[in-house]
């Protein structure tokens, strides 16, 4: 981009955060419903079909309306036809600006999306190599059916591991370990609601860690939306959405000689439009985020993806489609509608900053690096597909991606006197 031109946008940028602090002192703007879900309901009794006649309208009042917001300018094409999801959302991540969105607030069980939060209020905790050995209380109070990694009590392992484990196979007992590190499950869910709060994500309230089932227990397109561009400003953050599969340690046993061995075992990303299915292709420029399932959740994504030096966040919540893999689809379909629609649209609202942004010192990091990391990040850039830290291998997974730069949030102000961090590049490989 040219330097006079990319000066502009920053410009405009920056006049759009400004009006933005200032429309978040009004409280109307501030305000959130009460969850959809009453804290005494059944966790596995399925939510109602009906959004809400009137919603949050944080980021803008036309994301407080039930139904489909989009304004279409001269020559923009007309959004998917065949989207069935209970709520959607489209947003720059650059620019915050929400390009279309389908009952953005509606409050809704999030499923493993939720991790996203855990992991946005967590990983500033520790370095990469804290170990910890994992104790049979640790493993306590995981619900029935959970996505599991594979950790062991009385086993060490390193909060690399246990990131792993949450970011690529969703292991509600890697969550629960990190949990107990942080003081138990009470206490990071205090964090994490605390997290939200500060995000101005108001539609979330956690009840558990790990996303699984809870009464009460909601978020939102919207807010799933503002947790990913928030975590997606950590480095560490960024290296775990974007791994496809990685090694994780094994179970520790002793042969007939008394020896020890601990072999790992390999671990593979569910996100599939990053890593692929039988009847799903790897998105172009995809780079995380998190996928979620569970019975009162249906499915749910947020994913983040690049072409031509334009970043999109999407968030799909609950497809009605009885159809394998059908959030994955819908969201590549809002993916390929917001790529061609970008600027033929205006926005419909946009993606806030968190409340003490407009206090911070305008020499904020520039690395995006999560603060516990230290020097055991080593400066290192993540690549999606590539071997993970451990040197676990997946350059292939990323299969058909066009060779390029993916620059997340790159640029451009956050709120007044905050610019977003330049975070590492992150770079696609093409097919070996």
């Amino acid at each position: 981009m040219p330097a006079p031109k990319k000066a502009l946008r920053r410009s405009l940028t920056v006049t759009s955060a400004a009006l933005t602090a200032l429309a978040l002192l009004s409280p109307a703007a501030l305000a959130a419903p009460s969850p959809t879900t009453s804290p005494s309901a059944s966790p596995s009794a399925s939510p109602s079909a009906t959004p809400p006649a009137s919603m949050s309208i944080v980021g803008g009042a036309r994301l407080g309306r039930p139904g489909t917001q989009v304004e279409l300018a001269g020559g923009a094409p007309v959004l998917p036809k065949d989207l069935t999801a209970r709520s959607w959302i489209v947003a720059d991540a650059e620019s915050g600006d929400v390009l279309a969105a389908h009952n953005a607030h509606w409050r809704l069980a999030p499923a493993s999306t939720l991790k996203m939060l855990f992991a946005d209020t967590l990983l500033p905790k520790w370095p990469k190599t804290t170990k910890h050995k994992v104790e049979v209380s640790d493993l306590a109070g995981i619900g029935a059916g959970s996505s599991m990694v594979g950790v062991k009590e009385e086993e060490t392992y390193t909060v690399h591991d246990l990131w792993l484990g949450v970011f690529l196979r969703s292991g509600n007992d890697a969550v629960h370990v990190l949990s107990a590190m942080n003081g138990g499950v009470d206490k990071t869910v205090d964090d994490m609601n605390a997290h939200a709060e500060e995000l101005q994500a108001l539609d979330t309230n956690a009840v558990s860690p790990d996303g699984y089932d809870m009464p009460g227990q909601v978020s939102s397109a919207y807010d799933l939306t503002l947790i990913a561009r928030s975590g997606l400003q950590k480095k560490d953050f960024r290296e775990y959405a974007s791994t496809v599969r990685a090694k994780f340690p094994g179970e520790t046993k002793k042969d007939k000689k008394g020896k020890t061995t601990r072999k790992p075992f390999e671990i593979q990303n569910t996100n599939r439009l990053l890593a692929g299915d039988y009847d799903v292709d790897v998105y172009p420029g995809i780079a995380g985020v998190k996928n979620g399932y569970t019975t009162n959740a249906g499915n749910t994504f947020t994913g983040v993806a690049e072409q031509n030096g334009k970043v999109l966040l999407v968030t799909v919540m609950h497809p009605a489609k009885d159809e394998h893999n059908a959030v994955y689809k819908e969201t590549a379909r809002l993916f390929d509608w917001g790529f061609k629609a970008a600027d033929k649209v205006r926005p419909v609202g946009e993606l806030v900053g968190p409340r003490s942004a407009t206090a911070a010192s305008p020499s904020a990091e520039a690395s995006g690096e999560a603060g516990g990391t230290g020097k055991s990040a080593g400066g290192t850039k993540p690549v999606a597909g590539a071997p993970a830290a451990d040197g676990a291998g997946g350059a292939g997974i990323a299969a058909g991606i066009t060779a390029g730069v993916l620059v997340l949030l790159a640029g451009g102000a956050f709120l007044i006197n905050r610019k977003w961090p330049l975070p590492d590049l992150v770079r696609r490989r093409t097919r070996p």
